[in-house]
């Protein structure tokens, strides 16, 4: 019996021996981390009086802390940032649809402030500002090495006073000046036009509007086609558009998908990640889709072409995405202030996060630069009339045809000469119209 007693107590004892030669080690890891970051504190506390008491100037205690959380969130990445009241307040008037300003959507790399694209029918987008563009100076005042914020509080401005921007552009060897107007941006997130039996929707942003508006421009144009039976198709032009509200992107992917994942986000831990779902039914009733994008096309633009590419639902058109795969939660912080802060990426169904790649359009299809046909148009640009066997002196006529049959000759020649008219002025949009016209033939409609 004490043999027993003894081993037991040496198994005890072995165990107690070896959680602490394997917990302790841990512990004093965790220790020294927690000492460590207390130190670090203590540093920024130092240098934080020293400037408070020791600077040439005076300067506002609550400047400087703004200014050291603003710096540590923009070290992380380009997106994530510190709101201050004014700022937090500006940015959920933008989401409700309208607010002051040049009417651009842009972003930081490298310290440098960069358009990732200007806003439909925008003082910006009139003046001529482009996706890409790099702004280097306002009103003469340098850009570089200031935060976003401080660039986009440059920027601000009564409604009708200028601002000079200038500009550094890819393809043009010096920078420039753009003179801009600024005004009350008003954004309608929908427009909707009918091209034959085909109806164009032009999403511009994903704002508390957009899905209401799609539905109602979308039911708009079918009604003016005489019903969706005469339906051949939808464009989803998705160009130029920053982004927006994740739950807008989802309703409108949801919108055209009858099942299914349309995006996952994944944070830090796996347990966090979230799906969402599609629900059934399909505004179109699965009618062929294709979605316009470009280099300005982001964030929940790229959720929507990228779930309805996955899903085989649309066929995508145009450039390479814009490639912002991230999420951003906006956490209010006391003072009236928020954080913006990066918490996830989110993924396509088919697994694929978009994050710095963007979406892959299934038909590459680039938008030619407009050129001054003007200065190039000769004197006399009278159109001469098409040289063809009914044109020939003495040729037979085709009498095997009805008036009701040549009536319909007509209107598809029209229509055919409107889409060559169209390509002219927006070649991708175009394509996307020859394409569903391809698929509807197919289909038998």
């Amino acid at each position: 019996m004490n043999r027993y007693l003894v081993a037991a107590a040496a198994g005890i004892l072995g165990g107690v021996v070896l959680s602490t030669q394997v917990a302790a080690p841990l512990l004093a890891q965790e220790q020294d981390a927690n000492q460590s970051v207390y130190e670090q504190l203590d540093l920024f506390g130092d240098v934080f009086e020293r400037i408070r008491s020791q600077y040439v100037t005076e300067v506002e205690p609550r400047q400087l802390i703004e200014a050291a959380i603003n710096g540590m969130l923009n070290s992380l990445d380009p997106h994530s940032s510190y709101l201050p009241p004014d700022d937090y307040e500006d940015m959920r008037v933008q989401t409700r649809g309208a607010f002051g300003g040049l009417g651009i959507e842009i972003t930081q790399q490298d310290g440098y402030v960069r358009v990732i694209t200007p806003i439909d029918d925008t003082p910006a987008a009139a003046a001529g500002v482009q996706p890409g563009d790099v702004l280097t100076h306002v009103d003469g005042v340098s850009l570089l090495g200031l935060t976003l914020p401080e660039a986009v509080d440059l920027m601000r401005g009564p409604v009708g006073s200028e601002i000079v921007v200038t500009i550094l552009r890819e393809g043009v060897a010096e920078p420039f000046d753009l003179s801009i107007i600024r005004d009350t941006i008003r954004i309608q997130a929908v427009r909707g036009r009918v091209e034959g039996n085909i109806v164009v929707l032009r999403v511009s942003t994903f704002n508390e509007q957009t899905y209401d508006n799609l539905e109602s421009e979308l039911r708009e144009g079918i009604d003016q086609i005489g019903g969706i039976d005469n339906l051949q198709g939808v464009v989803l032009d998705l160009r130029n558009n920053p982004g927006g509200l994740l739950v807008q992107a989802i309703r409108v992917s949801d919108a055209f998908l009858e099942t299914g994942e349309i995006v996952s986000t994944r944070g830090r831990d796996g347990s966090d990640g979230e799906r969402h779902n599609a629900t059934p039914g399909d505004l179109i009733d699965g009618r062929p889709m294709v979605v316009l994008i470009n280099g300005g096309s982001a964030s929940a633009s790229e959720i929507v072409a990228g779930a309805l590419q996955d899903h085989r639902r649309a066929v995508v058109v145009g450039e390479r995405s814009f490639g912002k795969g991230s999420v951003q939660s906006l956490i209010p912080l006391r003072g009236d202030g928020a954080m913006r802060l990066t918490t996830a990426l989110y993924y396509t169904p088919s697994g694929r996060s978009i994050q710095a790649l963007g979406v892959a359009p299934d038909i590459v299809a680039h938008q030619p630069p407009v050129a001054d046909t003007a200065a190039a148009a000769p004197e006399d640009d009278t159109p001469r009339p098409p040289r063809s066997e009914s044109s020939l002196r003495g040729a037979f006529q085709n009498g095997t045809i009805t008036d009701d049959e040549r009536r319909q000759m007509e209107e598809e020649e029209r229509a055919a000469e409107e889409v060559s008219r169209l390509r002219s002025e927006d070649y991708q949009l175009a394509y996307a119209l020859d394409i569903l016209r391809g698929l509807s033939v197919m289909n038998g409609q």
